[in-house]
C-alpha cells in the first residue's frame, strides 16, 4: 500500500476488527472454512505511526484445502474465471481460483481500514449495509434507518427484513444453491470539491472500485437507473442555504455532480451476483471442449453479501482518501 501520508497514528486493533467482519466462518450462514485473518505489518509503520513509505503486510491463509479442487483442474466451472484465465494466460491456478479468489479481498479490507483512519481526521464516515438479498429488501427510506445500530449477522439495519434474508439463505443452502443481493453505501461529511471533471470523475472511480470486487455486477449512485423514468423537474436537486452552507433539498445526484462531490452524502448501491460455486449439477465443458457435468464440492458461502459489506466500505475509503490527498495539491 503506497501513498499513505507520514505521521498517521495507526490503531492495529481497528484494522483487525475490519478483517474480522470479512473473514469466513464468522456465523452459521457463511462457509465452514475458518480463518483468523490475522494481519502482520512488515514495513511502513514504526512506533504506531506511518512513515510515508509503502506499507507492507501479510494475512496468512491457514485453512486451505487445495485437494478439494482437484476434481475441477480440467473442467471449467460455470460463471467462474476458469475459462477466461485459460484463454488469456494458457494456464490457471485451479486451487481455489488463484487471483480470482475472493480471498484476495482480505488485503483490500486491511488497506481500507488504514484509509478509514486517515479519513477520520476529516470526520468522513463510511457506512455500508445489506439492503437486499434475493427478494427480501429494505424499503425504509435511507434517512430513516439507524445506521449506527450494532451489526447483526446479516448486516441489515432492519431486523424484520434481516429475518427474511436468513430464511432465503437457509433455503438456498438446503437446495444446494446460492443467492445474490445489494449493498447500500453512505459516505458522510465529504467536503465539496473532490473529484475531477472528465476522465477521473468521483462517481466513475467509485464505480470502478466497486466493480473490481469479486461477484459485483452492478453499481449505481444517487437515483441510479430510476433516473431514466423521471423528468428533470422531478430529478433536479434544488439548492438552498442551511447553516451558512450550500446544500440541496433532495439528493438524487447521490452527492456527486459533474464528477465532483457537492458536500451532500454520497449514496450508492452495489449489486452482487449469486455465488458461482453451488452443489447442484451443472452443464459445462472440459479443457478439450468436451461436454460434461460438474458438481462443485468444498466449502462455499450460500450468499457472500453480508461478508462483502466491509469490502465495499474499504474500497470507498480508498477512493475518497485518494481524492482527499489529491485535493491537498490544489493551489487554491
Amino acid at each position: 500500500m503506497a501513498g499513505c501520508p507520514a505521521g498517521l497514528n495507526i490503531d492495529i486493533e481497528k484494522i483487525q476488527k475490519e478483517l474480522d467482519r470479512r473473514r469466513p466462518g464468522q456465523s452459521d450462514l457463511t462457509t465452514t472454512r475458518f480463518e483468523t485473518d490475522t494481519v502482520t505489518f512488515l514495513s511502513g509503520i514504526f512506533e504506531g505511526k506511518t512513515t510515508g513509505t509503502p506499507i507492507a503486510f501479510q494475512i496468512p491463509n491457514k485453512d486451505q484445502r487445495s485437494k478439494d479442487y482437484s476434481d475441477i483442474k480440467d473442467v471449467y466451472r460455470p460463471s467462474h474465471a476458469d475459462y477466461v484465465y485459460d484463454a488469456k494466460y494458457g494456464i490457471r491456478d485451479y486451487r481455489g481460483g488463484g487471483r480470482a479468489s475472493a480471498r484476495e479481498t482480505a488485503v483490500r479490507v486491511a488497506a481500507g481500514a488504514i484509509a478509514k483512519q486517515f479519513l477520520d481526521l476529516s470526520k468522513i464516515r463510511i457506512t455500508a449495509f445489506v439492503s437486499a438479498i434475493a427478494d427480501a429488501e429494505v424499503t425504509t427510506p435511507l434517512n430513516e434507518l439507524d445506521l449506527s445500530a450494532p451489526e447483526n449477522e446479516l448486516r441489515c439495519p432492519d431486523a424484520k427484513v434481516a429475518a427474511q434474508m436468513r430464511k432465503r439463505i437457509e433455503q438456498a443452502r438446503e437446495e444446494g444453491d446460492s443467492l445474490g443481493g445489494i449493498i447500500t453505501g453512505v459516505i458522510q461529511n465529504v467536503p465539496p470539491g473532490l473529484g475531477e471533471p472528465v476522465f477521473d470523475k468521483l462517481h466513475a472511480e467509485l464505480g470502478k472500485a466497486m466493480l473490481s470486487i469479486n461477484a459485483v455486477k452492478g453499481f449505481e449512485i444517487g437515483s441510479g437507473f430510476a433516473a431514466a423514468k423521471m423528468r428533470g423537474s422531478e430529478h433536479n436537486d434544488a439548492f438552498e442555504q442551511s447553516e451558512n452552507k450550500t446544500v440541496t433539498k433532495t439528493n438524487y445526484s447521490g452527492g456527486v455532480q459533474g464528477g465532483i462531490s457537492n458536500g451532500m452524502n454520497i449514496e450508492f448501491r452495489v449489486a452482487f451476483k449469486p455465488v458461482a460455486s453451488i452443489s447442484k449439477p451443472q452443464d459445462t465443458v472440459d479443457k478439450e471442449g468436451k461436454q460434461t457435468q460438474i458438481k462443485i464440492e468444498g466449502r462455499h458461502d450460500p450468499c457472500v453479501v453480508p461478508r462483502a459489506v466491509p469490502i465495499v466500505e474499504a474500497m470507498a475509503a480508498l477512493v475518497i482518501a485518494d481524492y482527499l490527498l489529491l485535493n491537498r495539491t490544489n493551489i487554491v
